[in-house]
């Protein structure tokens, strides 16, 4: 026991010894620094990545056992020669499309000359003879295409159009192609282009409802005749003029002139048009006059759900993008006229930033007129549009479309600021929706013998959309509540805009009496508007606006002939307003003579401005005319003043 005992210590002892030497030796070994590096052979800690492999240079293409290392510029030469191997094998024609470039980019040029040109186009051709279809559909070689076509000769032209002739529907609706037809469309003889519209016979609904087809249908319905267009819409109108031709003609423009002689069944014209507006409304593709065309024919045949529903469907942005063409304009109105007042609303709010634009455009500034006639939330109108109008009043002021939304408001629906088919434009309605407006009037009168008052108007409705050629006699429809003179009131005057304009025209007196489109306005702001709307308010605003204008009319009369710009009273335009204005508005006769013409008349008694000068004469107004008769009887006994006939008869 005792020995065993001594074993186990010397043991103990001798691993301490072991240890305490290990100790003294790691201790006496300087420590790595941190930016020292890691022996290779030490074993690596745990969480921590391990190295990433190194590739080296790849070897050359097709030497597998060799390991010879390329350049980057050897590299990037194989790497080309590669990519133009691969566009062969899936290009056809990918030579081609490389010598056709070449070509374009020497024919394209300003500084070339045509034989030059004309050379290059030829050899052009005659390289795509052939393949020509192919070429069409590409993103680089329907350009040169283009081109060619552009400067060809007519044979060369005819050359291409019988290539592409069999193709025509299937390029109608490629992306790139369809630029290429609307070239060939531009340049097209008669016979061509007839040609082109006989190839879309039974294909104009499935074309309409295509992004790009669509494109292609209205270039080539705005370049056809009235036979031509009416036998694109006709395939659109029923089943039985899709099949067979000649069955429309250019004297029956209307779907009710269509169905009532070739005796068509209305409800099957209806669901044909049906089937191929629906879709049309909800792709969105409303940009096009045909498509507006279709519309409008559609609402004088629907009944009133189909009707409602269209306007509703239309209701918004589809809307704004409708308005720069005459039909779409008036489906415009007719949503406004027709649609509730949240449709109201949401068409409005969706103008935004667009009122400008709009009012300088023929067909825009009628929907802004129609806004201004119909929408009783006067509110939001002058929030929307009064004020976006007010950023430039001058400009609306000197333009001729942008005009009619303020003469709309000064002299509501008057012949002489508004055609007769703008006046027809503003009383449309749809006929369906207006006898349910008439109905829901009529229901809550009726006679004692238990029929409603307004059953024979119903029977002599007649089914088609509304067009009064009588400006007085209007379509009685319920789209507004609001009396007319306090709704222009309120958008007139309350809103700070008639104040606005009058600062506007006194600001530019001078040069809006000299316009031919500017003296309008001028006009009936300086008359307080029709019905006096303005004189009640703005009498002080107008005695300033005739100030302004007298003393334009007061400064002294040049005799320099060198001087471009003519005095007031001497210019044709401006002469003419004034002399309105003499004789229909007695305060302003009676400043612009005391300050004006009073001791001058003689000086003034000859030319454009005699006209003036006779007005006082002229003028019913005893008191204007009492104070001119003293100086101006002398000239008139001289004969330096001469007055109408008419006028002296009187």
């Amino acid at each position: 026991m005792a020995s065993t005992g001594l074993k186990m210590q010397k043991s103990t002892k001798r691993k301490d010894s072991e240890s305490s030497e290990k100790f003294n030796a790691l201790k006496s070994k300087k420590p790595k620094l941190a930016s020292s590096t890691p022996d290779k052979k030490s074993h690596t800690i745990q969480n921590q990545k391990p190295e990433q492999p190194k590739f080296g240079k790849p070897k050359s293409f097709g030497d597998k056992d060799k390991s010879v290392t390329l350049s980057k510029k050897e590299r990037r030469v194989q790497a080309k020669e590669l990519t133009e191997a691969r566009k062969k094998r899936r290009k056809p024609h990918y030579t081609l499309e490389q010598e056709l470039a070449s070509l374009w980019e020497k024919m394209r040029r300003r500084d070339i000359g045509k034989e030059d040109r004309s050379k290059l186009i030829s050899e052009a051709i005659q390289k795509m003879k052939g393949k020509i279809p192919e070429i069409a559909v590409s993103h680089l070689s329907s350009r040169v295409l283009q081109t060619c076509v552009k400067y060809c000769s007519q044979a060369e032209k005819e050359a291409v159009f019988k290539e592409l002739q069999p193709h025509f529907l299937n390029l109608a609706t490629n992306t790139y192609a369809v630029h290429l037809l609307k070239k060939m469309l531009d340049g097209a003889s008669k016979q061509q282009l007839t040609d082109y519209i006989s190839s879309l016979r039974r294909h104009v609904a499935p074309l309409l409802r295509h992004m790009v087809g669509s494109i292609v249908v209205e270039y080539a319905y705005n370049l056809g005749t009235a036979a031509q267009k009416q036998e694109l819409l006709g395939e659109l109108y029923s089943p039985e003029l899709q099949l067979f031709k000649g069955l429309t003609s250019a004297t029956e423009k209307r779907v009710v002139d269509i169905i009532a002689k070739r005796g068509l069944q209305k409800g099957t014209v209806v669901r044909h048009m049906t089937g191929i507006i629906q879709p049309i409304l909800e792709k969105g593709i409303v940009d096009h006059s045909i498509i507006h065309k279709l519309l409008i024919e559609y609402l004088t045949i629907a009944d009133k759900t189909s009707a409602a529903f269209v306007i509703q469907q239309l209701t918004g942005p589809l809307l704004l993008r409708m308005v720069h063409t005459r039909d779409g304009s008036r489906l415009a109105m007719l949503c406004i006229k027709h649609g509730s007042a949240k449709e109201r609303k949401k068409i409005i709010k969706a103008m935004k930033d667009h009122v400008a634009k709009m009012a300088s455009d023929q067909f825009g500034s009628m929907v802004l007129a129609c806004i201004f006639s119909i929408v009783d939330d006067t509110k939001l109108v002058t929030k929307m549009i009064v004020r976006e109008l007010e950023a430039t009043l001058k400009d609306l002021v000197m333009e001729k479309n942008g005009r009619r939304p303020l003469l709309q408001l000064l002299h509501p629906n008057y012949s002489r600021y508004f055609s007769h088919d703008d006046l027809a434009s503003l009383d449309l309605s749809v006929p369906s929706l207006c006898l349910m407006d008439k109905s829901e009037t009529s229901s809550e009168t009726k006679d004692s013998d238990g029929k409603e008052s307004g059953e024979e108007l119903k029977d002599e409705q007649e089914d088609t959309v509304t067009e009064n050629t009588d400006i007085e006699e209007k379509v009685t429809v319920a789209a507004s509540k609001k009396d007319p003179l306090l709704r222009r009131q309120e958008l007139l005057v309350n809103s700070g805009l008639a104040e606005r304009l009058i600062d506007v025209c006194m600001e530019n007196a001078e040069e809006f009496l000299k316009s031919n489109v500017g003296k309008e306005v001028m006009y009936e702001v300086a008359m307080g508007g029709a019905d006096g709307i303005l004189c009640p308010s703005m009498s002080e605003k107008l005695r300033e606006l005739y100030e302004a204008i007298a003393s334009v009319a007061a400064m002294p009369k040049t005799q320099e002939p060198e001087k471009k710009s003519e005095h007031i009273l001497e210019d044709f335009h401006s002469s003419r307003t004034i002399r309105r204005l003499v004789l229909d508005c007695p305060a302003f006769a009676s400043i612009l003579y005391k300050k004006a013409l009073s001791g001058n008349c003689r000086l003034w008694a000859q030319g454009h401005c005699s006209k003036i000068i006779s007005a006082f004469l002229e003028t019913e107004d005893l008191q204007v005319r009492e104070m001119a008769k003293e100086e101006l009887q002398v000239l008139v006994n001289e004969g330096a003043l001469k007055i109408p006939e008419t006028k002296k008869s009187e």
